[in-house]
């Protein structure tokens, strides 16, 4: 038998569980995004900072700020084409990624679990595989095929799903489409591609915007290849930017500041642009 108000009672304690677990989700989230704010902010008060003067070391802005640091940037170093270039290379590189990595991952998920398995371990093991033990392989080969010192050397990775954990993200998202829904695809007449197309690609899309996002990270902060694989300096990107400014002022670290904002400006903006869809997506 209930006591009186007991039920009144019970729906204040869930109300108060609930707004409890809402405001530490809110306060991680707030954590969560001052950790990668605020060295974004500390980064442009240092790049607004004038010459010659010892860096900020707190997170105020200046009264006597100045945008200077940013011409002498474009001055000392062709940061438009360099920025023009690693455009040119993620944009031909991630829908390359998202295309061959799904593929393989999509095969994978088609195969008999022990096979599966075999080809699990195996991309484990190649993922173990350090980089810096396949640059003078690839330096070889790109040769051979005419490769180097084009933008085919720093794309070339993306034909092959660019790494092994790409390829093991998208077998996991498509292993959970129950085989029947395969089968049946299959009775209606439908091939393989048509099957990924159709069935796995709007399944994995949640799998697809993340190795969207890391392929980009990977690809437009890749410091290696440029330099091995390019000679002419037309063709490098801003990582070799960066690397050449810090050598033409390595004791000006406000225009090196500066440097790295105009370097950070497109991914920002792309992430900030791409909110709604994740809010979507999410949801």
């Amino acid at each position: 038998m209930l006591l009186p108000g007991s039920g009144k009672l019970a729906r204040r304690r869930k109300l108060l569980s609930f707004r409890f677990r809402l405001s530490w989700r809110l306060v991680i989230r707030l954590l969560v995004t001052a950790v990668f704010l605020l060295p974004l902010f500390w980064m442009l008060t240092a790049a607004l900072h004038p010459q010659g003067r010892p860096l900020p070391t707190t997170l105020t802005v200046s009264l006597d700020f100045t945008l200077d640091n940013f011409g002498r940037v474009l001055e000392l170093v062709p940061m438009g084409r360099y920025t023009l270039n690693s455009l040119v290379v993620v944009l031909l590189a991630v829908p390359l990624t998202l295309l061959t990595s799904s593929w393989a991952g999509f095969g994978m998920a088609q195969l008999p679990t022990a096979s599966q398995r075999r080809w699990i371990v195996l991309s484990l093991a190649v993922l173990m595989v350090p980089s810096v033990a396949l640059w003078s392989t690839r330096f070889f080969i790109y040769a051979w095929l005419g490769w180097y010192n084009t933008i085919l050397a720093l794309i070339a990775p993306a034909i092959m799903g660019t790494s092994p954990f790409f390829v093991l993200m998208f077998y996991r998202a498509f292993r959970r489409i129950p085989t029947a829904i395969y089968e049946a695809a299959r009775l209606e007449g439908a091939g393989v591609l048509a099957s990924w197309w159709q069935i796995g690609v709007p399944i994995a899309r949640p799998t697809a915007v993340g190795v969207a996002l890391l392929t980009f990270i990977l690809y437009w902060s890749d410091f290696v290849s440029p330099l091995l694989y390019l000679r002419s300096q037309s063709r490098y990107t801003l990582p070799i930017a960066l690397q050449l400014l810090q050598q033409l002022t390595p004791s000006q670290w406000a225009l090196l500041m500066a440097g790295a904002v105009l370097a950070t400006v497109i991914p920002v903006m792309l992430f900030l642009l791409l909110q709604p869809y994740f809010a979507r997506l999410g949801n």
